[in-house]
């Protein structure tokens, strides 16, 4: 943390804010903010302005806020800043409506978005008084059930890249500007306007005109399987409720524009609040044991022994950018193969010890059918390294068959503290040991080994991002057996069927004299099917050779970008 942001965190926490006033019933903790109407302006403004200059520039601090607005209408312009969320508490994002601005800018990094991280808006009605909100992020930055009544840009007018946007109506146009990447499932807009390496649209009703490759749009007519993420909302009699929606097939268009959303609400007596500052993960697993859900509020978590979920249809909702940290090497939590659990919005941290795994959902080998009711995992975020030195084998470990996950970000991390080959050590990002495994927006980056394993059958990946790792010292160092390098996306010989669609793989090589064979390793058999893949020489050193096995389509530093239109065997 620089000295300015220091001294704007200490005078935050000086600040005289009456923090009783803005708690209802339930302690939400010290970082979360309620507002209703009967506060002025001035006052919400003055809360969100502090809060920003602590958030701006914070990009490895402790700090954490939650920011959310009863149903009502408002006069605020809130930039949103590290490890931040902003949420309305209504039903639907109509219920609450903001007149002016919840952005994000990159002024902090001269308009450069790369490193716009871990920050999310959800449930909320934004009228921009310029006609045009901005959201200039990368990975781990999502945008949900937002309602925005004009134009939405992603960018600030330096690099962005990556982002996720779903669920939501934009009533004008959507431009993507320097976006490399981006994620946009079940959303609503008029038009959509740029592109670069990789644009994913899956159940949108209007997605661009353009086919790959010559537009780098992929476009999918509907989400086959999801369960949008569960949220807090206030209740029309007056009581915070977890909404969690129905589990769905084949969906198009957002959730709530033609009227209730559905699904179930949960009351907050069936919940658990945790506090980083006083609960301990044997607290945790006690309240699980007796049946209550957990609501982790903003703030680091020290978890010294496994989180353990045991019991079907058990909501795990994090708010504020929680962040549950491995101490002495354990598993942070680990999810029985049952069925309905539902994780969401929480950040794995590493510790300093090796954990062989962050979250494992199922036993491998386990096999329970929970098709008509899955394991969902929306918005986890997963760091090795940055904030301070992390290990960990493999970040998430899939072995439940059904299981859904919407939008990963597993990051080794390039930069920070903690970092480097043989500093934050890993092996892998994701390995997928269960069948019919469906992930959206899977955004896995710089580990030692494969970024991505799948072992399941019948496994499906809608959009796909990843950077091979940048630091490798040498081409010994990095080698898997006569190959070099180790390939992102790795389906293993014995699958029979697995299907993934856009998916980018980037290369940005600091060390001379290295390379990576193949970007993508598949088994050569019937019912494989890869479709719209692209290579990128970012910068640097190297390239890869093949972007699927051995196709010879190179990206170096003089063919910057290869595409492959389709690998299918039938």
């Amino acid at each position: 943390m620089n000295k300015d942001t220091k001294a704007a965190s200490e005078i935050l926490q000086n600040e005289e804010i009456d923090a009783n006033e803005l708690k209802d019933k339930y302690n939400f903790g010290e970082n979360v903010y309620i507002f209703d109407e009967s506060m002025t302006k001035n006052y919400i403004q003055d809360i969100c302005d502090k809060i920003f200059r602590t958030q701006e520039a914070n990009h490895f601090g402790e700090e954490r806020y939650a920011i959310f607005f009863k149903p009502g209408s408002y006069e605020v312009n809130m930039k949103v800043g590290f490890y931040t969320q902003v949420s309305g508490l209504g039903e639907r994002p109509y219920d609450v409506n903001v007149t002016g601005a919840i952005e994000v800018d990159a002024a902090w990094s001269n308009g450069n978005a790369l490193c716009n991280f871990w920050r999310s808006c959800e449930n909320i009605s934004i009228t921009p008084t310029n006609g045009v909100a901005k959201w200039a992020v990368s990975q781990a930055s999502p945008l949900r059930r937002v309602y925005i009544k004009g134009d939405l840009t992603l960018y600030d007018g330096g690099w962005s890249s990556g982002g996720f946007l779903a669920d939501s109506l934009i009533e004008g146009e959507i431009i993507s500007g320097t976006q490399q990447q981006w994620f946009s499932r079940n959303n609503e807009f008029k038009s959509w306007n740029g592109s670069a390496y990789n644009m994913f649209f899956v159940g949108d009703t209007n997605p661009p005109k353009g086919q790959w490759p010559e537009h780098p749009f992929t476009k999918i007519e509907s989400a086959p399987v999801m369960r949008e993420k569960p949220f807090l909302m206030i209740d029309a009699d007056g009581y915070y409720k977890v909404f969690v929606p129905e589990f769905q097939r084949d969906t198009k268009g957002t959730t709530w524009k033609e009227g209730k959303a559905l699904g179930k609400k949960v009351s907050l007596e069936n919940f658990y609040i945790a506090h980083s500052k006083k609960t301990s993960a044997r607290d945790i697993n006690y309240a699980l044991e007796q049946g209550k859900n957990i609501l982790f509020t903003p703030g680091i978590y020290h978890i010294d022994e496994t989180i353990t979920v045991k019991n079907k249809d058990t909501i795990i909702l994090g708010i504020g950018i929680a962040t549950l940290l491995a101490d002495n090497g354990v598993v942070i939590m680990s999810i029985d193969d049952v069925e309905g659990v539902n994780v969401s919005g929480v950040l794995f941290d590493a510790g300093t010890a090796e954990s062989p795994v962050l979250l494992e959902v199922g036993a491998k080998g386990e096999s329970n059918n929970n098709s008509s009711n899955p394991i969902v995992l929306s918005d986890l975020f997963f760091r090795v390294g940055g904030a301070d030195i992390g290990k960990a084998e493999v970040c998430l470990k899939i072995n439940s068959d059904y299981v859904i996950g919407d939008h990963f970000w597993v990051w080794r991390a390039d930069h920070g503290k903690g970092v480097g080959w043989d500093a934050n050590i890993t092996s892998n990002g994701v390995i997928v040991n269960g069948n019919d495994v469906t992930l959206y927006a899977l955004m896995v980056e710089h580990f030692h080994k494969y970024q991505t394993i799948w072992n399941g059958e019948r496994g499906k990946t809608y959009f796909y991002q990843s950077e091979i790792p940048y630091d490798a010292p040498k081409q010994s160092s990095w080698v898997n057996g006569k190959t070099k390098g180790y390939a992102s996306y790795k389906v293993s010989d014995k699958v029979n069927s697995h299907e993934a669609y856009g998916i980018g793989v980037y290369s940005y090589i600091i060390n001379r004299g290295i390379k990576v064979d193949s970007a993508i390793e598949v088994p050569d058999k019937k019912g494989i099917n890869i479709k719209n893949a692209v290579t990128v020489y970012l910068s640097g050193h190297g390239g890869i050779s093949n972007i699927i096995n051995q196709d010879h389509k190179a990206v170096n530093w003089f063919n910057r970008m290869s595409r492959s239109t389709e690998y299918l065997q039938k």
